[in-house]
């Protein structure tokens, strides 16, 4: 069955950086569109990040573009998420997802992904 599985959440100071990964397996990864998406307490899921199957085109939301930047290893099947110059509102569950659809082009949509990962803390103090 589908899995992805985040790692390298944590906590960590304001101005400081984390890279998530996000290792899937169960489909055939190089295929999917593949998306991180962030729910801080009280709000809403958002999707922050979303990388197409051949990883040339990305989108990134505007709250995080210049600071975040996704990429991914079809070989590793390893979406990751590099997240620089944190800031405390970066503080969220980040969730790791796959697109359901093969070699969707469409980008910065938050919908048609199925599968999800067990999501990972990210905590960013003042």
């Amino acid at each position: 069955q589908v899995q992805l599985v985040e790692s390298g959440g944590g906590l960590v100071q304001a101005g400081g950086s984390l890279r998530l990964s996000c290792a899937a397996s169960g489909f055939t990864f190089s295929t999917h569109k593949m998306g991180w998406f962030r729910q801080a307490p009280g709000k809403e899921r958002e999707l922050v990040a979303a990388i197409i199957w051949s990883g040339i085109r990305t989108y990134h939301a505007d709250s995080v573009k210049g600071r975040f930047a996704i990429s991914r290893d079809n070989a590793k099947n390893t979406v990751y998420l590099q997240m620089n110059s944190l800031k405390p509102e970066d503080t969220a569950v980040y969730y790791c997802a796959a697109d359901r659809t093969t070699y969707s082009p469409v980008l910065g949509t938050a919908t048609g992904y199925d599968y999800w990962g067990q999501g990972i803390q990210v905590t960013v103090s003042s």
